[in-house]
């Protein structure tokens, strides 16, 4: 299902400048109730949504490219706002008081959208966040901060991910959070995935060609060799950029990365269960049967939605 959240080019008027930095893009707030043109689709609550509130106007973020920036970046950030804006307007209300967030770089436009809904509508929630990054999310947008220990359980948690089939099978952990995202994600009542319109594909490998998987430091070696001796394909492991060594998690692990045989057909419930029973293995990105609604952010300003089951 469709649902066109196009800017038609008289809101602009709307528009003002709230960051940017050089090179990259300029994020803006639309304070507007007329942003939205909904497609000939009958499902329209998303945009009867966003289009009005107790106050008749609603904040709206998107994105626009800063001077000299392409035009198919600005398309892939503006996706992602779309998607963001559509899991928070959708799935958090009044009656919302936990929230986990998620990490990743869609998950920042959920996270800003959440704080409008707070200020203007005086909601009263708390956040869980799944990595530092999403912890400092919260505390920069003065949200709540919350945890397992103290909430038990969360309403519902909105996460990115790297990539997610038909089934609403998920590849997560290319920012190496999959861990406490799986823990969050489990103990959350509803579980909305937001994404733009590359990560959207009828089956895993079509966008994304590797499980990242966390292991303890002194596995990583025969971990490695398991996968290729059990599954095949190769593990690589996860090397930093801007530190020597390898890449470590919040967690104070490693992040083996397994490209599979791309040729074999895949059972991905049976596959994590047989990483997962490694001796070693913390947690894989493989979220199976778990996401009970994706958004998808299109190049067109539409937004797609899929329940798990692909319907």
């Amino acid at each position: 299902m469709l649902q066109n959240l196009f800017i038609p080019a008289r809101s602009l008027a709307s528009v003002s400048i709230v960051g940017q930095a050089a090179g990259q893009l300029c994020i803006v707030q639309l304070l507007t109730s007329r942003t939205l043109q909904t497609t000939g689709h009958s499902h329209s609550t998303l945009a009867r949504h966003l289009a009005t509130t107790q106050s008749g106007s609603r904040s709206f973020l998107t994105s626009l490219p800063a001077p000299g920036h392409n035009t198919s970046a600005m398309s892939v950030e503006a996706a992602k706002a779309l998607a963001g804006a559509a899991a928070v307007n959708n799935h958090v209300s009044a009656a919302t008081k936990v929230v986990g967030v998620g990490s990743g770089s869609t998950i920042v436009y959920a996270v800003q959208r959440l704080a409008e809904r707070v200020k203007e509508e005086g909601l009263e929630v708390r956040c869980v966040p799944t990595s530092f990054q999403a912890r400092q999310l919260i505390l920069q947008h003065g949200l709540v901060l919350g945890d397992l220990e103290i909430e038990g359980k969360i309403d519902v948690t909105i996460d990115g991910c790297d990539e997610a089939d038909r089934d609403l099978t998920l590849i997560k952990g290319g920012g190496g959070c999959q861990t406490q995202e799986k823990i969050v994600a489990e103990y959350s009542d509803t579980f909305i995935v937001i994404a733009d319109y590359r990560k959207d594909s009828v089956k895993l490998g079509q966008a994304w060609k590797y499980i990242p998987i966390e292991v303890v430091p002194m596995a990583y070696r025969p971990v490695m060799g398991r996968l290729g001796d059990q599954l095949g394909g190769r593990a690589e492991l996860r090397m930093a950029k801007a530190k020597a060594g390898p890449v470590v998690t919040d967690n104070g692990n490693l992040i083996v990365d397994w490209y599979w045989d791309q040729g074999r057909e895949m059972n991905w419930k049976e596959v994590n269960t047989i990483i997962q029973c490694m001796a070693g293995v913390v947690e894989t990105g493989l979220f199976v049967g778990m996401a009970d609604k994706a958004y998808f952010g299109m190049e067109d300003g539409s937004v797609m939605d899929r329940c798990r089951g692909g319907q």
